[in-house]
């Protein structure tokens, strides 16, 4: 029904072979499903809610899944930030609103399912928040042990809590997230615990449902799907699930992949705009925007495909601009994002005024993470709370009525 393939060289590995690179090449895997043999009637899944598991015909796992009901997130229309940037069919699709708060809970539904259907007893990762915050929840639900490894400092504290508190083993180690995804790599290879980041290949068949979720709302094919790029699995993800939804006959049409990076950490950015085949890692990553603080993305090379393929783009914007439409998207569209979320619609703007967007696209960007998940960022942007007497002349000169 499905098998492992290695992006790069096309070896190929048994899906139940605990394995995350290529023996072969070195490359990273992805699931490849015999669509030939898989039957999918669209009627069927549009009886079905709206969710991860909607499209389970296109999903690896076999049985119940462990599952917090992830998925069916809204798809706002950005009018007033639409209206401001001339483009009034500009989208956000709020991943903020999955069980933990992040689109990791797609992922991790999938991921944690394929570790209970592997056997596996035990589940890791390394995380910039959401992640661990995602996978804390997920363990918990599957009963199974979760271990974290956290950049000292570098993780917003809404995430954090989430980890501690789903009971994961939290550990935080004097280094960046680049360095801890090496280390829980390493621990799990040598100790037997199964690696939830996503360079695990399973994880990723969950988070390219935000694409089939996103034609089924708007009704059609988006010329441009953008995302926030981190460790680049999402924007990879999407871009695979699509190619299978055109392969099945149910799209016609790929939209253009568009990438965005923090300025502060964009070796994708570069790599797109110095037609570069191998990525340059960024050895000190720096941004607001700590989900994707990541100087060396481990899915880069599908990024790079994806983008180049569907004659889309990247681009990066400085942590002003990020926080700007942080702020914007708040007050003009009463919608909560972390600033890394905020990124997506950053990258448009930026876009948009240089000219290269076309005023008639209709366009999805994919906001990752709620407002609480970096509520310290907020409060910092904000004016603090007026503090006043308890009585209604006090209250009326305050509000100067």
């Amino acid at each position: 029904m499905y098998r492992l393939v290695c992006v790069h060289c096309a070896a190929t590995y048994a899906p139940d072979q605990i394995i995350y690179t290529c023996n072969r090449c070195g490359h990273l895997l992805a699931v490849e499903y015999d669509l030939d043999d898989i039957e999918v009637f669209r009627g069927e899944w549009d009886r079905r809610p709206l969710s991860v598991w909607r499209y389970r015909e296109i999903l690896p796992v076999r049985g119940e899944p462990i599952s917090l009901q992830e998925g069916g997130t809204p798809l706002y229309h950005l009018k007033e930030i639409g209206r401001e940037l001339g483009l009034p069919e500009l989208y956000a699709k709020h991943e903020g609103m999955n069980p933990t708060g992040s689109f990791k809970d797609r992922g991790m539904t999938v991921g944690v399912s394929m570790a209970c259907q592997l056997g596996m007893t035990s589940v890791a990762c390394a995380s910039t928040g959401n992640t661990s915050a995602s996978l804390a929840a997920y363990a918990a639900r599957g009963g199974i042990p979760c271990v974290v490894l956290l950049p000292a400092g570098k993780v917003a504290l809404g995430k954090v809590a989430q980890a501690l508190m789903h009971g994961a083993r939290v550990i935080s180690i004097r280094g960046n997230f680049d360095r801890a995804l090496e280390m829980v790599h390493e621990l799990c290879i040598s100790h037997g615990l199964y690696l939830l980041n996503s360079v695990n290949p399973y994880r990723l068949e969950g988070q390219k449902t935000i694409g089939f979720e996103a034609v089924d709302q708007l009704g059609d094919v988006p010329d441009r799907f953008v995302l926030p790029v981190g460790n680049a699995g999402n924007i990879s993800a999407v871009y695979k699930g699509l190619r299978e939804l055109e392969a099945l006959g149910l799209i016609d049409r790929l939209p253009m992949m568009t990438g965005i990076q923090a300025a502060g950490s964009q070796p994708v950015v570069k790599a797109i705009e110095e037609n570069l085949n191998v990525l340059i890692p960024e050895p000190e990553p720096e941004t607001v925007a700590t989900a994707i603080r990541i100087g060396a993305p481990v899915n880069a090379e599908k990024a790079l495909v994806a983008i180049r393929a569907t004659g889309g783009t990247a681009a990066a914007v400085t942590d002003d601009e990020i926080l700007c439409m942080q702020r914007d998207l708040a007050r003009m569209e009463g919608i909560g994002v972390e600033p890394a979320s905020a990124a997506s619609v950053a990258g448009i703007r930026k876009l948009a005024e240089e000219g290269s967007i076309d005023r008639d696209e209709r366009i999805v960007c994919v906001v990752t993470g709620h407002l609480l998940k970096d509520p310290e960022t907020v409060v910092r942007q904000c004016e603090p709370p007026l503090e006043i007497d308890a009585d209604l002349h006090s209250l009326l000169s305050a509000l100067r009525l």
